[in-house]
Formats: C-alpha cells, structure tokens, sequence
C-alpha cells in the first residue's frame, strides 16, 4: 500500500460485532474470560485494549515497522525507552535536544547511573569520538528542536551497525509522511503523538515503533509493567486524526516553506531555521532522507533582543502562543522560557538556542493570512 492509502486503512478493520467501519471505542478495564487462561485476546486495559491494538497496529505500518507501542505522552514513550538500560550505560544524543527529552535524561536518569553524552550530531564524527564498550544508545533528533539541525541517521545508523547499540530517532517533526528512520537503519522510531499524528491538539500521546522482535518484547513488557498507557478514547481519536496526516502535513510543508521565505526576506531577522533552504546545514541530507522540509520553523531577530522577541510572539493573532505543536491551527512559541526552559542558559546558547529565537509551528490556515499575521507583529 503507498502511504496515502495506509493512513486510511492501516491497523482498521471493520468491527466484527457489528460491521462498523470506524475502530469502536472500547472503554472497559477488564475483560470476561471464559475459563482461567481462556479469553478472546484481553485480560485487561493496562495490557492490551482493542482500540489501542489498532492504533499501535496503524502507527507501526505507517513506519514500516512491524510492532506498535503506545503511551500517555511522549516523554512517557522516551522513559519506556531508557528503562532498556541498566546502570553504567551510556547515551550519545545530540545537544540540540527538546528540553522535555534533556530533563528526562538528566534529572531523572542519570542519577541511576545512566551517563549522557551530548554532541553535535551534524558531524557524524562527533558521534563515533563518543562511542564506547559502555554506549548502549544513540538517541537521534531529525529535524531537531528548535534548531531545525538534520542528522544523518543512515551514516550514524551505520557506526554502530552489527553491534548491540540501538539507534532510536524522534520523528515527531518529520512524521512517517517526511521520513521513515527504520529503513534507514535506526531500531526504534518515537513520536510524540500529540504533534502531527493526532493532529488536532485534544490528545497527549507517545509511541514506539520497531522491527526488531527483542526489542519489542522488551518495549511490551515495560509498557504492562509500568502502566504509562493511553486510553481508548485517545486512541480513536488519534485514529481518526490519522486518516488526514498525509493532507495536513503536505499544506503544513507547503505554507512552512511561504512563512520561511517570508522571514528571509524580513529586514528585523537575523536567521532562519528551516531544512528546505540550500544554504541550511545538512540540506542534501534532509533532501535524501525526507520528502519533504514540513511546517516548523524557528528564526532570531537582529540583535538578538529578549523584549522584541516577547513583544512579536504576544501581538500575533493567527499564530497562537502556546506549548507544543503540529496542530492545525498555527503555533508560536519562545524556546528560551517555554519548551527549552529546563536546559540551563549556557547549554541553550550552545547549540544556538538564543534570547531571540521564536520558533513557528505552521499550520494549515491560508498562507497570505499567516503572512500578514507575522508582519503586523513586527510592527
């Protein structure tokens, strides 16, 4: 199936019970059994619901995987991963990292005895100086956020091929649509679901996507164990969220690459963070990985002014100040006091994250609209 029909039919069937042709809500804890050990596939919620077993089933096909897991958030679906290791493990991941992803690492797990390593993942070198008999994950952002920094994933996927390090990618930004990591070589794919796959900002979600079957017993044993899981009624609406991704993120793609040109052009810009443009890092890798440059965009003003920086993101109408992204209304945001607050200030100005940087989450309004949205803020 190409992609277009995947998001329609994939992990759906029609229920059995009564024909119909969307995935029932199966709001239920628990499960009748016929004997002790004999029963229709569930036990419980906690361990497998019908509605989540499509989704799980919909999101893995979508990433050429072959086993889905879902969680109550992203960062839910990051812990599962991390719980992997043991203590005196060690992570290389890129310092260009979601805030939410470093405070995990660093507040939570690292006081287990997990070591983390943060480098510059656009050259690929930076990632094989780290590695050691004790790495045990490769923790891979592309695009990253909010930096917009493509990362190589065949070429580090490749440094660690044949070894038991395992290669895990967050493709929240790019979505199955954009680019698939697993046939790139990465092990395991996450994605906050919240963003673009559900779509429609109603829903907090993770998931993790693999072909390997070790590591899907592993995933599986600690989603049951620890019981980070969504519900039936967030499943079916990511479901039904799906079934437009491929037309919501084309005219996310679409207005990104208007709103990006835009600020080029701008004479109150500096820089502007956005993978389609020839002069971006990396461009001919994300020109050979993904499909397509999506709709997050970041950019700092000249002189890198805080005040300026608070005064755009508040005088916007159409694009909404808010926490997260990849819904289908328009998003702005200010990473230094919002989604990066938690990385300390001489690691944000490290990999670029500055005073000034306004980072868009671009939504699928009309696109002279969103323009003229941003040009009154600059007023």
């Amino acid at each position: 199936m190409k992609f277009n029909t995947k998001v329609i039919h994939a992990g759906v069937e029609p229920d059995s019970a009564t024909g119909a042709i969307m995935t029932p809500i199966y709001q239920t804890s628990t499960y009748v059994q016929q004997e002790i050990g004999k029963h229709k596939g569930y036990e419980y919620s906690r361990t497998g619901n019908p509605t989540r077993a499509a989704l799980e089933s919909s999101i893995a096909q979508l990433e050429n995987g072959k086993y889905g897991a879902c969680f109550g958030s992203g960062l839910a679906a990051i812990d599962c991963v991390i719980k992997m290791l043991k203590p005196g493990d060690q992570v290389i991941s890129t310092n260009d990292l979601y805030g939410g992803s470093y405070r995990i690492f660093k507040t939570i797990f690292e006081k287990y005895g997990i070591e983390f390593h943060f480098v510059d993942m656009l050259n690929v070198d930076n990632v094989k100086a780290k590695i050691n008999d004790n790495t045990k994950l490769i923790w891979i952002e592309t695009p990253t956020n909010p930096m917009m920094n493509i990362i190589d994933i065949k070429a580090i996927a490749n440094l660690v091929q044949g070894s038991d390090v395992i290669v895990g990618v967050d493709n929240t930004f790019a979505t199955p649509y954009l680019q698939t990591p697993l046939d790139l070589g990465a092990d395991i794919v996450m994605h906050s679901v919240t963003k673009f796959l559900g779509g429609h900002s109603d829903v907090v979600m993770g998931a993790l996507v693999t072909k390997d079957d070790t590591i899907a017993e592993e995933i599986y044993r600690i989603q049951n164990s620890s019981g980070a899981v969504c519900g039936p009624m967030d499943s079916f609406l990511v479901l039904r969220g799906i079934k437009t991704l491929h037309l919501r993120v084309q005219r996310h793609s679409e207005n990104g690459k208007v709103i990006a040109e835009f600020l080029q052009s701008h004479p109150l810009v500096d820089m502007v963070y956005w993978p389609g443009f020839e002069s971006h890092p990396n461009h001919n890798v994300a020109k050979s990985q993904m499909s397509g440059f999506g709709g997050m965009v970041s950019f700092t003003l000249k002189g890198d002014s805080l005040d300026k920086a608070k005064k755009i993101v508040s005088k916007t109408k159409l694009f909404t100040l808010a926490e997260s992204l990849g819904g289908v209304e328009s998003l702005i945001g200010h990473p230094s006091t919002m989604t990066h607050a938690s990385i300390p200030r001489e690691e944000r100005l490290k990999s670029g994250v500055k005073d000034s940087l306004i980072r868009l989450s671009v939504g699928v309004e009309d696109a002279s609209d969103l323009v003229k949205d941003l040009e009154n803020s600059f007023l």
